[in-house]
């Protein structure tokens, strides 16, 4: 019942993250469905944060950014500003790689493999999916042109921008949708490796931890 307990914000973190992942193409019609994406793209924020606050020295510039986030995305909701917007996701970009630089050590100094690690090792992997859309959305929106989709009819950038870092980060890349620029090839080309190294390295992570329970706990 304890370990169940302990897990439980690690498995709340990655089902919201699965939540916004799936209703984010849903959600991204209209002024109203977008209000509603609003929420559930705080939700994890607002999870992530308080899974941050478990973790010493992170509490205060981690509720900090969440409430510059949350007020920085109100108001780019009631003043739509170009500017507003873009900040708004330069912000969630800071965020996001916030909460993976303070989530990972919790997998790095793992002595045993729980379901809280297994659970927060998914959550990081899908954080950096969302730290590489917010910066992809920053940058269309500061430097419009940057992606250009093999279907003209596409209307839902952002949802389009998402879809683009989770198949780059899983190296998956079916190319209907393409970076221009030189810079942004290269960020998504940067992205690819980190996904390969974010799952190379967490393997050998969690392996290590589970050869260290085992040793410690001989049959």
């Amino acid at each position: 019942m304890l370990k169940k307990a302990q897990s439980r914000p690690d498995l709340l973190l990655l089902l919201s993250l699965v939540l916004l992942i799936v209703m984010y193409p849903v959600l991204d019609h209209g002024d109203a469905r977008r209000l509603i994406l609003g929420a559930v793209m705080f939700l994890p924020i607002f999870l992530a944060t308080v899974r941050l606050s478990d973790v010493k020295g992170w509490v205060r510039p981690t509720v900090a950014l969440m409430a510059i986030v949350f007020l920085v995305g109100a108001a780019s909701n009631f003043y739509p500003s170009a500017t507003l917007i873009g900040v708004k996701w330069g912000l969630l970009t800071a965020f996001f790689g916030f909460a993976v630089a303070g989530l990972f050590p919790y997998l790095k100094n793992a002595r045993s493999v729980t379901n809280s690690h297994l659970f927060t090792a998914i959550s990081i992997y899908l954080l950096l999916g969302m730290l590489w859309f917010a910066l992809y959305s920053a940058i269309d929106i500061f430097y419009p042109g940057s992606f250009v989709h093999v279907n003209a009819t596409v209307a839902d950038r952002r949802s389009e921008l998402l879809y683009f870092s989770l198949v780059t980060l899983s190296t998956v890349g079916y190319g209907d949708v393409v970076p221009l620029h030189g810079e942004v090839r290269m960020l998504a080309a940067l992205e690819g490796v980190t996904g390969v190294l974010y799952v190379a390295i967490t393997v050998a992570v969690l392996v290590s931890a589970y050869k260290q329970q085992n040793n410690s706990h001989p049959q």
